[in-house]
């Protein structure tokens, strides 16, 4: 057993069938990372379009209904710095895994090169560590805007969770009080707009959980949902669950982590070796 020169890369892709290089287009050079770049694809971008409109009407829905009419300014106050805080990081994330190069290798154009990294999807790239296509960011899965769609899954998440805490509270206080009262909208439609809320935040939460649960184990066991799914032999070097950690959030420990504002240095973390 030895060790490759770290130069290499996982092999991603090794069944002839699954490798198309002739549609793998590299860019003209490799993008640094955070690097920003932007898919055209009109899947991806209607459903981008539409997380932004859910995530709005959440907004709307929140403040409107909820909070603005409350006669407890003290519970408004908190609690809509707490959502209107969650909701502008799980967007500002969102934007970050959007325009971020996933990493793009250039200058590979031999099967044998595109066999290292695998050329995949809607991207039409060879993408270093792919986990998978997202169209609700309108991009590939990478090295590069990892933390940011774990942290956009994050988010998403937890105002899913505080909306629906809010939504039983007003309910609560609706039926205890006048409802004519409680929300400046009549109460047929204060209703619709509460049950709506409802089922769009439940939904996102189990969603959301799921895919980042998925991700937190994709990480610490250092195997990305297409290696998982092909269930071939590792031939990289196992790491620590801490290692891998902070090869995807960036080196040393810090509130960085948590802000999609932070971009990790990702060269820092320990090459990617290959055993042969």
């Amino acid at each position: 057993m030895m060790l490759t020169p770290t130069h290499h890369f996982r092999d991603l892709e090794r069944k002839p069938e699954y490798l198309q290089p002739e549609k793998c287009v590299p860019p003209p050079a490799p993008g640094p990372a955070g690097a920003m770049w932007f898919i055209r694809d009109g899947c991806g971008i209607i459903c981008a379009i539409v997380t932004w409109f859910l995530v709005l009407y959440a907004e709307f829905v929140v403040l409107l209904v909820m909070l603005i009419p409350s006669r407890d300014y003290v519970y408004s106050v908190i609690n809509g710095i707490v959502f209107n805080a969650l909701a502008f990081l799980a967007l500002a994330s969102h934007c970050r895994a959007m325009l971020t190069d996933p990493v793009s290798m250039s200058g590979l154009r031999t099967p044998l090169k595109a066999r290292l990294l695998g050329c995949f999807s809607v991207c039409k790239r060879c993408i270093r560590k792919m986990d998978h296509h997202c169209p609700w960011v309108n991009n590939c899965v990478g090295e590069n805007n990892q933390k940011y769609f774990v942290l956009f899954t994050m988010y998403i998440a937890l105002i899913s969770l505080h909306a629906l805490i809010m939504v039983g509270f007003h309910f609560l206080h609706c039926f205890e009080e006048d409802w004519a009262k409680c929300s400046s909208f009549s109460p047929p439609t204060t209703v619709i707009l509460l049950i709506l809320l409802c089922f769009e935040a439940l939904l996102f939460l189990i969603f959301t959980s799921v895919m980042f649960g998925t991700q937190v184990h994709s990480i610490c066991t250092d195997e990305t949902g297409i290696e998982q799914l092909k269930k071939e032999e590792r031939r990289w070097a196992k790491k620590t669950k801490w290692m891998n950690m902070k090869a995807v959030f960036g080196h040393p420990f810090s509130l960085g982590w948590a802000s999609p504002f932070a971009t990790p240095d990702h060269g820092k973390a320990d090459p990617y070796q290959y055993v042969v």
